[in-house]
């Protein structure tokens, strides 16, 4: 597949992560129907915004999803990602996604999502 991007920033970090869904080809639908442009609560995208989030794309292939998340520079992912999960609505909704990752129901988003490291860079 291919996408063409335009950024609206210059400077930022980077954090990619990796989760696994459930091998059920409904919930995977459903979980890609959830993600659709204007299906996910407007509280989510708010708060992603409060601490500091420019940007999230999230793939799919097979049951794994991968996620490109980038951030203002000064970033800190662990105070931000604590204080994400205090946000509105953001605890009901690691609660509805929960249904479809193949995690523990009372996971946090910090412990559902696995941080990835690269590895290769162009040009690096």
């Amino acid at each position: 597949m291919e996408y063409h991007e335009k950024t609206q920033y210059t400077e930022f970090k980077r954090f990619c992560k990796s989760l696994e869904l459930r091998n059920d080809p409904k919930l995977i639908e459903d979980y890609k129907i959830a993600h659709a442009k204007g299906e996910p609560w407007p509280e989510i995208h708010q708060g992603m915004k409060e601490v500091g989030i420019l940007d999230m794309e999230i793939y799919l292939v097979g049951t794994r999803l991968f996620m490109i998340m980038d951030t203002v520079p000064d970033f800190d992912h662990d105070k931000a990602m604590a204080e994400l999960a205090t946000k509105p609505r953001q605890s009901e909704w690691e609660a509805h996604m929960s249904r479809f990752q193949n995690t523990s129901a009372e996971a946090t988003a910090d412990e559902k999502w696995k941080l990835i490291e690269r590895i290769y860079k162009f040009g690096e």
